[in-house]
């Protein structure tokens, strides 16, 4: 008897190993493949730029003080971006800005409407829409035509001590501090770069220094920023435009110092 079930007990289980091999199974589950990120396009040439023929040949006068290349290098400019550059003054980086962007990038030019000679300057660089990407926008400081995260860099070049400048046809200065910083932070895209450049001031000095030497204490500007909700970027703070001759005294226009000042430069992310 014990035989007989053992003989069945065999067959089934052959049965059943016949069946498992003759079905048809189910295919093994695989992992899709993980698309490779594509590659940062290079940067631009920013050395050719200074060699446009359209380039004003003043604006070339001022490059071996003004160190063009290693500051857009340092700022990450990149073909295709929008830039939002802060009080741009006469324009001599906006023609970089504009073609370092290139045709599929696009710059907004700002600045408060510093009086007729100014205005005069900024006609001239964009007459005959010879800037085709660049976009004139005159507001206040705190008051920014770009649409929420829309901007890749703001970039604000010898500028942000001007917060504190209140000349006497515009004795309420150009803007609230706390509130032009916090508009800079809402036009940029998560990620994107705020640049800072400004002539240095002592440690400690007011910030009416602003309006009496045109420069700043970087500490107000690094404050600033962190409140804002800025965050200094990797290698964000550069010595390349220091001049440890300059001894923070005189005025930025004083023909001692003009165009050699100490300034500070620094690069800050918004968090993504």
């Amino acid at each position: 008897m014990t035989k007989h079930l053992w003989k069945i007990a065999g067959a089934s289980l052959a049965v059943i190993a016949f069946a498992a091999a003759c079905s048809p199974s189910e295919p093994a589950a695989t992992t899709p493949a993980t698309p490779e990120a594509a590659a940062p396009p290079p940067p631009p040439d920013y050395a050719a730029l200074l060699a446009a023929p359209t380039r004003p040949v003043a604006d070339a006068a001022r490059d071996a003080d003004r160190k063009p290349v290693d500051v857009l290098t340092f700022s990450k400019v990149m073909t295709g971006n929008t830039v939002l550059e802060i009080e741009a003054g006469g324009g001599y980086y906006t023609e970089l800005l504009s073609g370092a962007v290139g045709p599929t990038g696009k710059v907004i030019m700002q600045s408060p409407n510093f009086g007729p000679e100014f205005e005069k300057e900024i006609a001239a660089r964009v007459l005959d829409n010879r800037l085709a990407n660049v976009t004139r926008s005159t507001t206040m400081f705190d008051t920014l035509e770009a649409a929420d995260g829309t901007v890749d860099v703001v970039t604000w070049f010898q500028g942000p001590h001007e917060l504190y400048y209140k000349p006497a046809e515009a004795p309420a200065g150009f803007g609230d501090p706390v509130k032009a910083y916090a508009e800079i932070f809402r036009v940029l895209k998560p990620g994107g770069y705020f640049v800072a450049m400004d002539h240095v001031a002592a440690q400690g000095s007011p910030p009416t220094t602003g309006n009496d030497l045109h420069r700043i204490d970087p500490l107000l500007i690094k404050a600033a920023a962190t409140q804002a909700g800025f965050v200094i970027d990797d290698s964000g703070e550069s010595a390349l435009l220091a001049n440890a001759a300059d001894d923070h005294t005189k005025g930025v226009f004083d023909p001692a110092i003009r165009g050699k000042t100490d300034q500070v430069l620094l690069r800050y992310k918004k968090p993504a």
